[in-house]
């Protein structure tokens, strides 16, 4: 049994792979817990896990308000916050431990594990080409840098590098890293879900479109969901749309074939659903093409994956890929395109979707932090 502590922070998508792959640990008699910021603790715990809030980091919420620059400049103090580093140090140090699982944004928490001659895995909740490529060049790297920083070298002095996501998506040649496949849930057959949102029997003979943007906070998000709503309005289909805790579904105007809620599981949703409109986060998005879903992409936040997923998601024509801007009809038109039957998008997406559900990517994460890791290459 190894005792397993995986260092994480409030970020939204970052978190669910996580989970999935600890409750992978923990169902093979692992002791697993985490660390990080005292917003996560309800979700944690629910999962069955002990957390451990953050004591030394900058106070954190992801759902507060930020507008232009502000925003980057919020996220990039935490990805290089000491304090996280010297709290996981106190953390191995308190609690016996055999191996460290670290959020793949978390430079500082890399940073204090190395000082401390702590190793640690990495894990890269999107794209590793994105995810890396943001810490090494641009913007963020260079605020790395300024802080001392060297992202490059602490990927590199890593343990392993785990990227939850197909290989066959990720741009470039990635040496070192190690593909798992997407973390998801169990994926249920259409015909077993009972659906949470209302289920009419004359709604089911038209198409389902499911409409998720970030439950994060990101400036112009409430104005874009209102776009949606406005463009599916009077189209022979149903919407449902999930707003997450960032946006009050009664700010959002829905017309008749549109209901509006804050939550609803996504997993249960998407059996019967028939295209899915994201903002082109990862987890959404593989769970989508993990249901044969094609999807239309309106990225959020132009300065990290959602961009490179839309754009990755277009080139596969597994749906297409539209600006925070689009107008009301260039959402229309757009999901139109894609909804046409035959449509080449779903057949695209079904593509992906096999391949996604022919590894169980919690299963291979869990195997190979089990596993005693080879000496890695300087």
């Amino acid at each position: 049994m190894n005792n397993v502590l995986f260092v994480t922070w409030d970020g939204g998508g970052n978190v669910p792979p996580a989970l999935g792959i600890a409750a992978e640990l923990k169902r093979r008699g692992n002791a697993v817990r985490f660390l990080g910021h005292p917003s996560q603790r309800q979700a944690i715990e629910a999962a069955g896990f002990t957390v451990e809030e953050f004591q030394g980091a900058r106070p954190w919420s992801v759902l507060e308000a930020r507008s232009g620059m502000t925003a980057p400049l919020a996220y990039a103090a935490v990805f290089t916050d000491r304090g996280i580093g010297d709290d996981l140090v106190a953390s191995v140090e308190r609690q016996l431990t055999d191996r460290v699982i670290i959020d793949g944004l978390l430079v500082g928490a890399m940073k204090g594990a190395g000082r401390a001659g702590i190793p640690y895995t990495i894990l890269v909740h999107t794209l590793y080409g994105v995810m890396h490529t943001a810490l090494t060049q641009g913007p963020l790297s260079l605020i790395a840098k300024g802080k001392g920083f060297n992202a490059a070298r602490l990927y590199r002095d890593a343990e392993r590098i785990l990227a939850v996501t197909l290989e066959e998506l990720d741009f470039g040649a990635h040496d070192g890293v190690d593909y798992t496949g997407p973390v998801l849930p169990e994926i249920v057959p259409a015909e077993t879900v009972t659906e949470t949102a209302s289920a009419d029997a004359d709604a089911a003979s038209v198409p389902m479109v499911l409409v998720s943007l970030s439950t994060t906070y990101i400036d112009g998000q409430c104005e874009a969901l209102q776009r949606i709503l406005d463009a599916l309005s009077g189209l022979s289909l149903r919407a449902i749309v999930t707003t997450g805790p960032s946006i009050d579904p009664t700010a959002l105007r829905a017309p008749a074939n549109a209901e509006v809620h804050q939550y609803v599981p996504h997993d249960q949703l998407m059996p019967n659903a028939s295209i899915v409109i994201t903002h082109g986060v990862h987890a959404t998005t593989m769970l989508a093409l993990a249901h044969d879903l094609p999807l239309l992409v309106m990225p959020m936040n132009p300065v990290f994956d959602q961009p490179a997923i839309g754009r990755i998601i277009a080139e596969q024509n597994a749906g297409l890929t539209i600006e925070k801007t689009a107008t009301v009809a260039e959402i229309r038109g757009a999901v139109e395109r894609i909804l046409q039957d035959p449509s080449p998008y779903r057949q695209a997406a079904a593509r992906l979707g096999a391949r996604i559900r022919s590894q169980d990517g919690a299963t291979v994460a869990a195997d190979l932090i089990e596993t005693d890791v080879p000496v890695r290459q300087a």
